[in-house]
């Protein structure tokens, strides 16, 4: 995979969000909830005019141009929004926070705008890089399409069910967008060409004719995902109120962030044991049957999902937004955050093999079949 250079004039554009939001700040108009909604999405429907205007070509040769270049510039509000809250910088977003997303101001959502901020704006300036020079970017898609994905699942249920479904005001139904564009984007970024893996029909056959215990890095990854699945579940027990011993001492000494009444971290664990147990179970097979094409992109997806969640949800147990007794105690902090570290890295070297050691799980050529596996 080539390793693009960031869109400078995306860039530059994007920027442009500090002195308006600067400006904003000391209108008057917006110290009403529906005046921070209809100003929020006419700024958006300018950037994109603009947007439009400037780079015609590359949006005709990839619509998702467009897509990255408006995600860009709301990843540099989220980043100027977590800064503010966390007293960084002041006079740019009060009136938004205050007025248009209340639920921006705790703990996760501080951590899910740093995400945002970072991680996925350098996703964005890199993809439209890529357009721009006519280059591959789907592995950088998948991996953002995973992680834009898992923020919306658990951000918009914890606003709903959390202690702040009191305070939803006219911008939460900006968000239906942000659900719908990455439907489209996911599938645009789906159907494009995978890039070759230079991997000859011989050494197909002889990388699928190799059992399990002859590749210790895949034998190291089935029994992580073992004990990933168990965790999971465990946790998935734990904010359903299970009765156990083992679940209450976790929960009041290890991770009694689970009990927060802003929801997201009970969404969060339940979004882990509903859609991150099944896909455990079914990459440990991927691993161990040759033949799983499909499983390079969902691990991708999937790492993108787990890096957002787990750095989201880290971050939140320990962010002084966190009420004292539902953060992590100071005696258990290093198990805490031990276990959480090596919960997020796992998927990432599942990527990184899958990405880097392909012939596993590529289809044999018709009429060649390994001996005594089974291709799916």
């Amino acid at each position: 995979m080539d390793t693009p250079l960031l869109a400078g004039k995306i860039a530059a554009l994007s920027l442009g969000a500090l002195p308006v939001f600067y400006a904003l700040h000391h209108v008057a108009a917006l110290s009403h909830p529906l005046g921070v909604a209809l100003m929020s999405a006419l700024i958006l429907g300018l950037f994109f005019v603009s947007i439009y205007t400037l780079s015609r070509g590359e949006i005709y040769y990839d619509p998702l141009y467009a897509v990255f270049a408006v995600f860009a510039f709301t990843s540099v509000v989220d980043l100027l929004i977590a800064l503010q809250e966390d007293g960084y910088m002041m006079g740019f977003m009060e009136f938004y926070t205050k007025e248009g997303g209340p639920y921006l101001r705790t703990a996760h959502g501080i951590f899910i705008c740093y995400w945002d901020g970072t991680v996925h704006y350098l996703l964005y300036l890199a993809m439209a890089a890529a357009i721009r020079r006519r280059k591959r970017y789907r592995n950088l898609g998948l991996y953002w399409l995973g992680s834009f994905v898992m923020s919306i699942l658990v951000f918009l249920p914890g606003n709903i069910l959390g202690k702040y479904s009191s305070e939803i005001k006219p911008t939460f139904f900006l968000a239906i967008p942000y659900v719908l564009v990455p439907c489209w984007a996911g599938l645009k970024v789906f159907n494009q060409s995978r890039a070759p893996t230079y991997c000859t029909p011989i050494m197909v056959q002889e990388e699928q004719r190799k059992g399990l215990l002859q590749r210790p890095a895949d034998l190291a990854l089935v029994i992580y995902l073992i004990l990933a699945g168990f965790f999971t579940l465990f946790r998935g027990l734990v904010v359903l109120d299970c009765p156990t011993d083992a679940c209450f001492v976790y929960t009041y000494q290890y991770e009694p962030y689970l009990r927060d009444p802003v929801a997201y971290p009970k969404v969060q664990m339940l979004m882990y044991m509903f859609y991150a147990l099944p896909f455990y179970g079914l990459a440990a097979y991927a691993l161990i049957f040759p033949g799983c094409s499909w499983l390079p992109d969902w691990a991708l997806v999937f790492a993108g999902a787990i890096g957002q969640a787990q750095f989201s949800h880290m971050g939140a147990s320990m962010h002084l937004r966190t009420p004292f007794t539902y953060r992590v105690p100071e005696d258990t902090w290093a198990c805490f955050f031990l276990c959480n570290l090596m919960y997020a890295l796992g998927p990432h070297l599942l990527a990184y093999r899958c990405l880097l050691w392909p012939a596993f799980f590529l289809h044999l050529p018709p009429g060649s079949q390994a001996p005594h596996k089974k291709q799916h």
